[in-house]
């Protein structure tokens, strides 16, 4: 995939001169400051978190620039599709599976597929039917069967933000690790299909048509997934080897910041799916790199990926605020704004329906191979994960904008999906954003006292004190845990078998040849010398 830097900024905006881009960007990074000032601010508050905050600083700053330019702009920056994907998402979805639990994450690895992956064909199913049936009923004939799976995959794809930003990992791990895994899968399988759709014709589909959509789908998924295997398996081999952090940290955390994003960037010239490709990336580098650099680098790029990750998702939510309100897409449909509230309905109702539809039966399939009570999805974290895959983001405008970008001639239909796809997104941000909070007060009052104690993996970038089994289990540090040694405890347990197993293999493979926590190399006199109790 070709980029042109220039055409990239290009799209930032319609500036008259330099100094025109300079004031506008002067304008935005203070806007950013004050999303960050004030969501500190409100951070106690029972309704807002920082995502409402700068969706409604966004949206009083493009209401002002709308009244000062006489109607003609509402936005300093105009949203662009390339600039999304390109700058802005790699380093949330990067920091998400950097930053993950890994040992919660993978404990639930099945039930978080279950969701992010065959819970998002489900939605997609329902909401793409769903639409064409109704939008036909109400003779809305202009899209065609690609357009209506477009919208499938578009409203497929969810935004956890608000949710995650409420819940506690340390006082709710099963719930926080579903949330977040099936978000990441979620977005990404939401991705693949929306590719897969673009390209294939699907205005004569028949049945070997499917086979080889089904098929793409699953190259797609799988290639992308070792793609970011493969890049933070090179990054942490490199690093093990040459050990950069001997002579500058510099190097090896530029390194580091370069190869994760060379990970998606790769994704991308390949045709693959870089949201897959940079996850796996983040947890693979979690895992072996970011054990094999000093003490001060593992410090900075900690840090500097939350930082990126942070700054990324305000930028976002107040970029999509200000585009919101641009008057030449609300011109196009003004003339019939009863038919654009009746699509924005009519995809909001089965956003609701098609993501209820999945929860709770999956939740209820993934309890039958449960025998614990605490690891079982009970009937209030099903309603708290319903309702965290509601909220549309930045991933479904993007979509959206692809799909039905306004052409010269403002095409109608075009111009009611993407209406529609903004107000669907700002309602489900807003409303049910700031719902969030209290439901899940309600649902699950915070205990009056946690009990923390050392994880097994103690080094790992997220935090130093997590559950050390999850689930609210506590055990002695001494207790010696029991391993599978046949095939009925296989069959009976295959998470911990696998992850037995795995282990096995991690250390005996894996580790001595790619690093981690304990095959640091040692050099006397070095950060790693000094602490090396520490880390291990």
């Amino acid at each position: 995939m070709a980029i042109d830097p220039g055409s990239i900024f290009s799209k930032l905006g319609a500036f008259t001169s330099d100094h025109d881009s300079v004031v506008s960007m002067n304008l935005f990074v203070a806007l950013l400051c004050a999303c960050i000032v004030i969501g500190h601010l409100l951070e106690e508050n029972r309704w807002m978190n920082e995502s409402i905050t700068a969706l409604a600083i966004g949206l009083c700053t493009g209401v002002v620039i709308l009244l000062t330019t006489g109607g003609k702009s509402s936005h300093l920056l105009v949203f662009s599709e390339d600039l999304f994907f390109i700058y802005l998402l790699p380093p949330i979805i990067f920091n998400a599976g950097f930053q993950v639990k890994k040992k919660q994450f993978f404990r639930n690895f099945m039930t978080i597929m279950l969701f992010g992956a065959v819970g998002t064909l489900i939605s997609f199913g329902i909401i793409s039917s769903g639409a064409k049936y109704i939008f036909e009923v109400l003779n809305f004939h202009q899209l065609d069967i690609g357009d209506y799976l477009a919208i499938g995959a578009i409203f497929s794809a969810t935004d956890s933000v608000c949710t995650l930003q409420v819940l506690n990992q340390d006082e709710t791990p099963l719930l926080y690790s579903l949330v977040f895994g099936e978000g990441v899968v979620n977005d990404a399988t939401s991705v693949v299909l929306f590719n897969a759709i673009q390209n294939f014709d699907l205005s004569h589909i028949n049945s070997s048509i499917a086979l080889q959509f089904a098929g793409n789908f699953l190259y797609l998924f799988i290639l992308s997934t070792l793609l970011g295997v493969l890049t933070g398996l090179l990054s942490a081999y490199i690093i093990r080897k040459l050990y950069f952090g001997r002579h500058s940290t510099d190097r090896e955390v530029a390194l580091m910041i370069l190869m994760a994003y060379m990970s998606y960037m790769l994704a991308e010239l390949f045709y693959l799916s870089g949201i897959l490709t940079v996850f796996f990336c983040g947890i693979v580098m979690s895992h072996y790199t970011w054990h094999n650099v000093t003490e001060s680098s593992r410090v900075t790029t900690k840090h500097t990926f939350a930082t990126l990750s942070f700054v990324a998702e305000i930028f976002i939510f107040l970029y999509v605020g200000m585009d919101a309100l641009d008057i030449e897409r609300w011109r196009v449909v003004s003339n019939s704004p009863k038919i654009s509230l009746q699509f924005s309905s009519i995809l909001l109702g089965l956003v609701l329906i098609g993501r209820a539809a999945f929860v709770f039966l999956l939740s209820f399939l993934s309890n039958l191979t449960k025998k614990s009570t605490h690891e079982k999805v009970n009937i209030r974290q099903q309603v708290i994960i319903w309702w965290a895959g509601l909220m549309r983001g930045a991933v479904s405008m993007a979509l959206a904008y692809n799909k039905f970008a306004l052409s010269e001639t403002k095409d109608r239909k075009n111009a009611f999906m993407i209406t529609s796809t903004i107000t669907v997104v700002l309602f489900s941000t807003v409303v049910f954003g700031l719902m969030t909070k209290p439901l899940i007060r309600l649902l699950l009052p915070s205990p009056k006292h946690l009990v923390r104690m050392a994880s097994s993996e103690p080094t790992s970038p997220k935090s130093f004190i997590v559950p050390l089994l999850g689930n609210g289990q506590a055990t002695e540090s001494n207790q010696s845990v029991p391993r599978p040694s046949s095939l009925r405890m296989l069959l009976t347990t295959p998470t911990n078998t696998v992850h037995y197993y795995w282990r096995k293999f991690d250390n005996g493979f894996m580790r001595p040849v790619f690093g981690g926590r304990g095959f640091v190399p040692f050099v006397p006199g070095s950060p790693t010398d000094r602490s090396n109790h520490q880390w291990q």
